[in-house]
């Protein structure tokens, strides 16, 4: 199991993570939500030991310690990130990304058996071991990098935004990778955008908000929750109306008549049930009833303030006219002066250059027979 406790990190004075904790068992897939720049993708790069910021709190692995150690280390205790980007190598085959996922120790024994499971989950690759990986289509790339990452025989898998990029057949495809994956027995901890694919997959989800952990719980309840669908999954972060069967149709004549909007201004947001109509009409009321004209000491203040920054710029301006003119002056003082000991020679002002320019003269001379020249 992967537990995480109380994991900050910081880049210089800025915070990107706050004591966070959370643990990741075996055969488990756990998400982590949350809005751009909370902290996710720091989260994962500091549990794999690649964060270029400073890195406190404890990781471990089994009880195995993993902080502090470098990221080939930590690969080599059963931890393997797939980051944002993808990152494999263009210009390598399918083949040769996926034997490089293999280049640690505890891998190496059982390459052979490590690249038939990788194969047996993406029977793509199989087909395509030995076309260059930067050909190939985003979910494809993707799944070169997941295959990579299986290849070092991990006991914790991590992906950071799989789906970025991919098509939503791409994605679905991809999700159901994932749940093949923790049939495995690995664990996956993902970071994912796609809040309502990845909860359908997950089995524990945590909410990453402004570098803090807020809230745990099972996937299932996680989107169920109001605030999860109001923030992550669209929705408006409350229960869905009844719905109400048809009805006779009321005659014109026998309906009552519509009423008129309240101006109330003490009204809770919650009354106006989202309504746009609603919120339309009341602000159009609350601006009719408000004062046109504003009080005295308000108007005398905005006038003494307006007063004020228009002699602040004419004072401005006259200080530039001066500085110029002494700036004039200076310099046609300097055009007569000649160097003396109070003023050096780099301070005397030198007189113009002007270059003329003259139409070149060409001169052509014929040879004569008798093997002289003549001007022609």
């Amino acid at each position: 199991m992967l537990e995480v406790r109380a994991l900050s990190a910081a880049y210089g004075a800025h915070p990107a993570l706050n004591e966070v904790s959370l643990s990741v068992a075996a055969g488990e897939i756990v998400v982590i939500l949350g809005a751009n720049g909370a902290g996710k993708s720091t989260l994962l790069r500091a549990i794999a030991g690649i964060c270029e910021g400073q890195v406190s709190g404890a990781v471990t692995l089994g009880g195995t310690p993993l902080a502090g150690l470098g990221s080939d280390e930590i690969v080599e205790r059963g931890v393997a990130l797939v980051p944002e980007g993808r990152g494999i190598f263009g210009d390598l085959t399918v083949r040769e990304n996926l034997l490089l996922g293999a280049y640690s120790k505890r891998a190496r024994a059982d390459e052979g058996s490590n690249l038939d499971r990788v194969m047996r989950l993406f029977p793509k690759l199989r087909e395509r071991q030995g076309q260059i990986a930067r050909t190939m289509s985003g979910g494809e790339q993707q799944m070169v990098a997941i295959g990579r990452a299986m290849m070092s025989a991990p006991q914790i898998l991590m992906l950071d935004e799989p789906s970025l990029g991919l098509s939503p057949l791409l994605c679905k495809e991809l999700f159901q990778n994932l749940s093949l994956v923790r049939e495995l027995g690995i664990g996956v901890l993902l970071v994912e955008q796609n809040a309502k694919q990845s909860l359908a997959i997950a089995d524990r989800g945590y909410l990453l908000e402004n570098t803090q952990i807020t809230h745990e719980d099972s996937a299932a309840r996680l989107a169920t929750d109001a605030a999860v669908q109001k923030a992550y999954l669209g929705g408006s972060g409350k229960a869905a109306a009844p719905k109400h069967t048809p009805k006779t149709p009321v005659k014109a004549d026998d309906a009552p008549p519509p009423k008129p909007p309240t101006a109330s201004l003490n009204r809770p947001s919650q009354d106006y049930g989202f309504s746009v109509d609603d919120m339309v009409a009341t602000a159009a009321t609350v601006s009719a009833q408000a004062p046109r004209t504003a009080a005295p000491e308000t108007a005398a203040a905005a006038s003494k303030l307006a007063q004020d920054r228009v002699q602040v710029v004419l004072r401005d301006i006259e200080a530039a006219a001066q500085a110029a003119r002494a700036r004039v002056s200076r310099a046609a003082t300097d055009t007569d002066a000649t160097p003396t000991q109070d003023r050096p020679p780099s301070f005397t002002a030198k007189p113009p250059v002007i270059e003329v320019y003259r139409r070149p003269r060409v001169e052509v001379f014929r040879r004569r027979p008798s093997g002289q020249f003549e001007r022609d």
